[in-house]
């Protein structure tokens, strides 16, 4: 089996499971949603259903988070500007400036880390579990970017040689990137293997 290393994004320099929120929002697996009168449903752990959060929440959510995250440049005098939105599904925070890699952390840890904060600092104000997605310095768009040639090159070795290529530990967020990406494509097939902070995917010849 072959293993392939990852590049690391040129500006760092320091989603997964969170038992405080009960939510995995850059989880790797799917969620199972259904259409019932026309509104979004989920099926959780249980079997049991519960209507998707409604736009103008998630919204209110970005908002929360977009309070949140002035605060704490704010606290560590950092400049950057903030933008809230949703995309997605989901609520999502941007902020840009210069001086902000401290935040972005070694393969993102500082990053993701500070996303779980805000999450809780959304929690905490509405009671409601939040996949809040927070990007900084564009940090999660080159990522993407990053791993998308990660995900066609493994791609273009199993088709090559017919055999499993496994990746290197990444992320829930990393490895939603690259499921994405290989789920895609024709005649192969991704999944995870592993626990944190060891987990990582392989990619195969599909069944």
């Amino acid at each position: 089996m072959t293993e392939t290393s990852i590049p690391r994004a040129e500006q760092s320099l320091d989603e997964e499971e969170t038992a405080t929120l009960a939510v995995d929002g850059d989880d790797d697996t799917e969620v199972d949603e259904t259409e019932a009168d026309g509104d979004v449903t989920e099926a959780t752990a249980g079997g049991r259903e519960k209507k998707a959060v409604g736009e103008s929440d998630l919204f209110r959510q970005s908002e929360i988070a977009a309070d949140y995250v002035e605060g704490l440049l704010d606290i560590l005098d950092y400049d950057g500007d903030i933008d809230e939105l949703v995309a997605g599904g989901r609520p999502v925070v941007e902020v840009v400036g210069a001086r902000l890699q401290n935040l972005v952390g070694q393969r993102g840890a500082t990053l993701e880390a500070l996303q779980e904060l805000t999450r809780l600092a959304i929690f905490r104000q509405t009671g409601t579990p939040s996949r809040l997605l927070l990007d900084v310095g564009g940090y999660r768009a080159n990522r993407r970017k990053e791993l998308a040639a990660v995900a066609k090159n493994a791609v273009e070795k199993v088709k090559e040689y017919g055999e499993p290529v496994r990746l290197e530990a990444m992320s829930a967020f990393e490895r939603k990137c690259v499921h994405d990406v290989v789920n895609v494509m024709s005649g192969v097939e991704s999944e995870s293997e592993g626990v944190e902070p060891n987990r990582r995917i392989v990619v195969r010849p599909a069944d």
